[in-house]
């Protein structure tokens, strides 16, 4: 079966099984949804938990392409045109990816292809924008989370935060 297809089956099988008694899955639906300026930002994902495991060089692997959640690939959904770390991104929605690497900047990859399962990743033909974001050390997170810590009238930081590793992103909206 595709990835495609075992996700929609997921989505209307999900509520079946709910029924039936099965397992509660470990990681929870979760949504971040932040207006700056005139611009709905909307970020859905599944958050996985640490319980324990060594997180980056272990579950995510170093210079392997992850999607920042679980089940259904993460989305960044966008009222407007935004800028992301400097460069310009066109309203619509997108599915968040890393490229995660142990001794520099990641790459935070946003693919137009965004109705897809968390693996694989749907490949560079798909690919809207590639920035590349130096993650910063923070408190530890245990459940994968996305948050806005600041929000100004014009501008905002978006957090990837799991584990002790933040990525921040920068984002400008128009006026």
């Amino acid at each position: 079966m595709t990835a495609r297809l075992a996700f929609l089956a997921g989505l209307i099988l999900a509520p079946i099984s709910a029924a039936c008694g099965q397992q509660v899955p470990w990681s929870q639906r979760g949504a971040t949804i932040q207006t700056v300026g005139h611009t709905e930002l909307t970020i859905r994902y599944s958050r996985p938990v640490a319980r324990g495991r060594l997180l980056f060089g272990g579950v995510v692997r170093w210079g392997r392409i992850w999607c920042p959640g679980a089940d259904s690939a993460t989305t960044l959904a966008l009222s407007t045109p935004i800028r992301l770390e400097g460069r310009n991104l066109p309203a619509g929605t997108y599915s968040v990816w890393a490229l995660p690497d142990s001794a520099g900047p990641w790459t935070i990859i946003l693919s137009r292809a965004h109705a897809v399962f968390h693996t694989p990743y749907p490949g560079e033909q798909h690919d809207q924008l590639r920035l590349q974001v130096t993650p910063v050390d923070g408190s530890h997170m245990e459940t994968l989370a996305f948050y806005f810590p600041v929000v100004t009238q014009l501008t905002a930081t978006l957090h990837l935060h799991w584990g002790t590793t933040v990525v921040p992103l920068r984002i400008e909206v128009e006026r």
